[in-house]
Protein backbone atom coordinates (compact mmCIF):
# COMPACT_ATOMS: atom_id res chain seq x y z
CA UNK A 1 0.00 0.00 0.00
CA UNK A 2 3.07 2.57 0.53
CA UNK A 3 4.27 1.72 -2.61
CA UNK A 4 0.87 2.90 -4.42
CA UNK A 5 0.75 6.15 -2.44
CA UNK A 6 4.60 7.21 -3.06
CA UNK A 7 4.14 6.12 -6.73
CA UNK A 8 6.74 3.31 -7.05
CA UNK A 9 7.76 2.31 -10.21
CA UNK A 10 6.09 -1.37 -11.40
CA UNK A 11 8.68 -3.62 -11.45
CA UNK A 12 9.24 -5.01 -14.93
CA UNK A 13 10.01 -8.94 -15.65
CA UNK A 14 14.24 -8.65 -15.49
CA UNK A 15 15.20 -12.41 -15.78
CA UNK A 16 17.07 -13.40 -18.80
CA UNK A 17 17.71 -9.31 -19.91
CA UNK A 18 21.28 -8.96 -19.75
CA UNK A 19 24.35 -8.45 -21.81
CA UNK A 20 27.88 -9.77 -21.24
CA UNK A 21 30.79 -10.33 -22.95
CA UNK A 22 34.17 -12.32 -22.46
CA UNK A 23 37.06 -12.45 -24.58
CA UNK A 24 35.61 -14.57 -27.75
CA UNK A 25 32.04 -14.00 -27.50
CA UNK A 26 28.61 -11.87 -26.68
CA UNK A 27 26.06 -12.91 -24.35
CA UNK A 28 22.72 -11.75 -24.79
CA UNK A 29 19.23 -12.90 -23.03
CA UNK A 30 16.24 -13.82 -24.83
CA UNK A 31 13.71 -11.67 -23.32
CA UNK A 32 15.31 -8.44 -24.23
CA UNK A 33 12.70 -7.24 -27.09
CA UNK A 34 14.96 -5.54 -30.38
CA UNK A 35 13.88 -2.34 -29.86
CA UNK A 36 15.57 -2.78 -26.22
CA UNK A 37 18.42 -3.68 -27.60
CA UNK A 38 18.68 -0.67 -29.98
CA UNK A 39 18.58 1.43 -26.77
CA UNK A 40 21.14 -0.32 -24.84
CA UNK A 41 24.35 1.38 -24.06
CA UNK A 42 25.86 -2.23 -23.64
CA UNK A 43 25.46 -3.79 -26.86
CA UNK A 44 28.14 -3.16 -29.58
CA UNK A 45 27.41 -0.59 -32.26
CA UNK A 46 28.40 -3.13 -34.96
CA UNK A 47 25.34 -5.43 -33.40
CA UNK A 48 23.27 -2.91 -33.68
CA UNK A 49 24.23 -1.91 -37.49
CA UNK A 50 24.02 -5.14 -38.54
CA UNK A 51 19.91 -5.38 -36.54
CA UNK A 52 19.26 -1.93 -38.16
CA UNK A 53 20.16 -3.17 -41.40
CA UNK A 54 19.50 -6.88 -42.12
CA UNK A 55 17.20 -7.95 -39.08
CA UNK A 56 14.54 -5.27 -39.39
CA UNK A 57 13.63 -6.21 -42.84
CA UNK A 58 11.46 -8.92 -41.48
CA UNK A 59 10.78 -8.73 -37.70
CA UNK A 60 9.89 -5.59 -35.57
CA UNK A 61 10.98 -3.44 -33.10
CA UNK A 62 8.61 -5.12 -30.26
CA UNK A 63 9.22 -8.89 -30.94
CA UNK A 64 11.37 -10.64 -28.34
CA UNK A 65 15.28 -12.38 -29.09
CA UNK A 66 13.21 -15.68 -27.51
CA UNK A 67 10.27 -15.65 -30.37
CA UNK A 68 11.83 -14.81 -33.40
CA UNK A 69 14.44 -17.58 -32.44
CA UNK A 70 11.93 -19.87 -31.52
CA UNK A 71 9.96 -19.23 -35.14
CA UNK A 72 12.69 -18.74 -37.19
CA UNK A 73 12.91 -20.71 -40.44
CA UNK A 74 15.70 -21.51 -42.93
CA UNK A 75 14.10 -20.07 -45.66
CA UNK A 76 14.54 -16.26 -44.32
CA UNK A 77 16.81 -13.67 -44.88
CA UNK A 78 17.03 -13.18 -41.17
CA UNK A 79 18.19 -17.12 -40.68
CA UNK A 80 20.83 -16.42 -43.33
CA UNK A 81 22.20 -13.34 -41.59
CA UNK A 82 22.41 -14.94 -38.28
CA UNK A 83 23.81 -17.81 -39.81
CA UNK A 84 26.88 -15.76 -41.14
CA UNK A 85 27.45 -14.47 -37.62
CA UNK A 86 27.58 -18.06 -36.80
CA UNK A 87 25.28 -17.34 -34.04
CA UNK A 88 24.32 -20.28 -31.59
CA UNK A 89 21.25 -20.42 -28.74
CA UNK A 90 21.94 -21.59 -25.47
CA UNK A 91 18.17 -23.56 -24.40
CA UNK A 92 16.66 -25.05 -21.28
CA UNK A 93 15.34 -28.31 -22.26
CA UNK A 94 12.95 -31.00 -20.08
CA UNK A 95 14.42 -34.17 -19.85
CA UNK A 96 13.29 -37.48 -17.71
CA UNK A 97 15.83 -39.06 -15.62
CA UNK A 98 15.71 -42.41 -13.86
CA UNK A 99 16.42 -42.38 -9.89
CA UNK A 100 18.12 -45.24 -8.68
CA UNK A 101 14.09 -46.60 -7.16
CA UNK A 102 12.95 -46.07 -10.51
CA UNK A 103 11.28 -43.12 -10.86
CA UNK A 104 10.78 -41.19 -13.68
CA UNK A 105 12.10 -37.35 -12.61
CA UNK A 106 11.99 -34.28 -14.84
CA UNK A 107 14.14 -31.61 -14.99
CA UNK A 108 15.22 -28.72 -17.46
CA UNK A 109 18.98 -29.02 -18.56
CA UNK A 110 20.71 -26.56 -20.39
CA UNK A 111 22.16 -26.94 -24.15
CA UNK A 112 23.65 -24.88 -26.71
CA UNK A 113 23.16 -25.33 -29.51
CA UNK A 114 24.29 -24.26 -33.30
CA UNK A 115 21.58 -22.14 -35.27
CA UNK A 116 21.16 -24.59 -37.88
CA UNK A 117 20.60 -27.34 -35.27
CA UNK A 118 17.65 -25.26 -33.61
CA UNK A 119 16.10 -24.12 -36.34
CA UNK A 120 15.90 -27.99 -37.77
CA UNK A 121 13.63 -28.83 -34.89
CA UNK A 122 9.95 -28.09 -35.70
CA UNK A 123 7.91 -26.01 -33.55
CA UNK A 124 5.67 -28.78 -32.35
CA UNK A 125 9.18 -30.56 -31.34
CA UNK A 126 10.26 -27.46 -29.52
CA UNK A 127 6.57 -27.72 -27.54
CA UNK A 128 7.06 -31.46 -27.18
CA UNK A 129 10.65 -31.34 -25.60
CA UNK A 130 9.27 -27.72 -23.20
CA UNK A 131 12.41 -25.95 -25.04
CA UNK A 132 12.92 -22.72 -23.39
CA UNK A 133 15.63 -19.59 -25.40
CA UNK A 134 17.61 -18.39 -22.64
CA UNK A 135 20.24 -16.53 -24.36
CA UNK A 136 21.89 -15.66 -27.84
CA UNK A 137 25.56 -16.60 -28.07
CA UNK A 138 27.69 -14.50 -30.85
CA UNK A 139 31.55 -14.85 -31.19
CA UNK A 140 33.16 -11.62 -31.50
CA UNK A 141 35.26 -12.65 -34.26
CA UNK A 142 32.27 -13.13 -36.65
CA UNK A 143 30.45 -10.12 -35.38
CA UNK A 144 33.86 -8.52 -35.70
CA UNK A 145 34.53 -9.62 -39.63
CA UNK A 146 30.83 -9.42 -41.09
CA UNK A 147 30.68 -6.55 -42.87
CA UNK A 148 27.49 -4.06 -42.69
Amino acid sequence: MLDKLIGAPKTEYSDYKYCMQDAGNLYIGAKYTYGELMELEEIPFKWKAITEHYLMKEIDLSSSLESHLYYLEKTTFDFKTLKQLKIRVKVSEIQQKRSLFGRIKRQYVEKIYALEDFTSLSVAEKKKRGILVQELICPKLSLMSFSV
